[in-house]
């Protein structure tokens, strides 16, 4: 038990307080939910607007500074155009979809 609350300070510290996150992510997710086309969309796309929203929760309350937070958006936003065009669900490796994509010379 003395493992999981070191883990929760350190991520408090990280991500700010679970509460504040909490808050700012469903009032996002509320907002996202609430476009006209929210149920047109595929849940590849649903799911990178939600994980978005967290990870902008999170540099709102915690620690703008941590890249990761900006990386994940990238991430995230990347899943959603290239996963969000199939109406099927598509099986991936996360580690591959989440590499750092390659500039074109």
């Amino acid at each position: 038990m003395a493992d999981i609350e070191k883990l929760l300070t350190e991520r408090e510290k990280q991500h700010g307080d679970y509460k504040d996150v909490s808050r700012i992510s469903q009032s996002l997710k509320e907002v996202f939910r609430s476009g006209p086309n929210w149920e047109k969309i595929p849940d590849s796309q649903k799911e990178s607007f939600e994980m978005i929203a967290s990870k902008l929760a999170r540099i709102l309350s915690g620690d703008s500074g941590v890249r990761d937070h900006w990386d994940d958006l990238c991430g995230y936003a990347t899943l959603g155009s290239r996963y969000g065009s199939s109406p099927v669900n598509v099986a991936f490796d996360l580690r591959k979809a989440m590499a750092p994509i390659e500039k074109a010379s």
